[in-house]
């Protein structure tokens, strides 16, 4: 026997799988904040990748908040120990390029990563607000990934220029990790 839509957004089960995927996407953006925030600290010779942090950053801040918003609708809250968790993470990932002598590489593709993961993310989450009858939350998570989907191209696009910069600053001898 087939199982409908109809049957889906009646199922507690499936309510309760898209409150864990949206406590996931909190935590999954407390963790982002942490990793721009670290980075942000950091950069020294790479406005341009600083420009799309500070800008992501914000926006992470409205993603949160949109989260919250939907938590609370099923009186639900964030899941404090993922944040716990996540942003202790983040914080071990930024920490574990510092000492790298092409820190800004491996930071650049960690982001362009993580950006994709976030962009999977939405796109399930979508899907599980559609098939539970949860329409209403689709734009606030549609305008989420095409934030996400914005910032993962501008971190694309930077990859070979920040490679390029990266090896003429160390052609010249000039810091070029950060």
């Amino acid at each position: 026997m087939a199982t409908t839509t109809a049957d889906l957004s009646s199922s507690e089960t499936v309510r309760s799988i898209f409150v864990t995927g949206l406590q996931n996407a909190h935590a999954l953006e407390k963790e982002a904040v942490q990793l721009m925030q670290r980075q942000l600290e950091r950069f020294e010779n790479y406005p341009e990748m600083s420009q799309i942090l500070r800008t992501h950053l914000q926006e992470t801040e409205g993603q949160i908040r949109r989260l919250d918003d939907m938590l609370h609708t099923f009186g639900e809250d964030r899941s404090l120990l993922k944040d716990m968790a996540t942003q202790f993470m983040a914080n071990m990932a930024a920490a574990g390029h510092m000492p790298m002598a092409d820190e800004v590489l491996k930071n650049t593709f960690a982001n362009h990563a993580f950006e994709n993961f976030e962009i999977a993310s939405y796109m399930s989450l979508i899907s599980m607000a559609q098939a539970s009858g949860y329409d209403r939350f689709v734009p606030a998570l549609e305008e989420t990934l095409r934030e996400e989907q914005k910032t993962a191209q501008l971190i694309r696009d930077q990859i070979q220029p920040i490679t390029q910069k990266y090896l003429m600053r160390e052609a010249q001898g000039l810091k070029a990790d950060r």
